[in-house]
């Protein structure tokens, strides 16, 4: 993987897929050093994902997993598990609009996570 200028690597290494590749999102201006042989036989960049093997990656990517759980994470911060029953209850209402719109605001941020690796 590339590295920016502090020696971090830059980029995300997404997942092995059943495929035996595995997927990993850089940055449009990154610059893949020299790899060895039996590496840089298989790189391949700038592919288009079928919607299969995004499906695939988002199942198996332990950073799409914490992204997800970021999310529910970022909902529980504001409504407990019984809030969201009780609010279930309430619908439709002030309180529920409220909610709803929270909701759709952490999943946004959680669909530009995504955006950022590719998916």
């Amino acid at each position: 993987m590339p590295l920016d200028k502090q020696g971090q690597h830059i980029g995300t290494e997404l997942a092995t897929l059943a495929d035996g590749l595995t997927y990993v999102s850089l940055p449009a201006a990154a610059k893949l050093p020299a790899q060895p042989k039996q590496i840089a036989a298989s790189v391949q960049t700038g592919i288009t994902l079928t919607t299969a093997q995004i499906a695939e990656i988002k199942d198996k990517s332990p950073h799409v997993a914490l992204i997800r759980e970021r999310v529910r994470q970022k909902i529980a911060e504001r409504y407990s598990m019984s809030d969201e029953i009780k609010l279930l209850r309430l619908a439709p209402s002030l309180a529920t609009d409220t909610y709803n719109l929270y909701v759709e605001d952490c999943r946004l941020w959680g669909q530009v996570e995504l955006a950022k690796l590719g998916l």
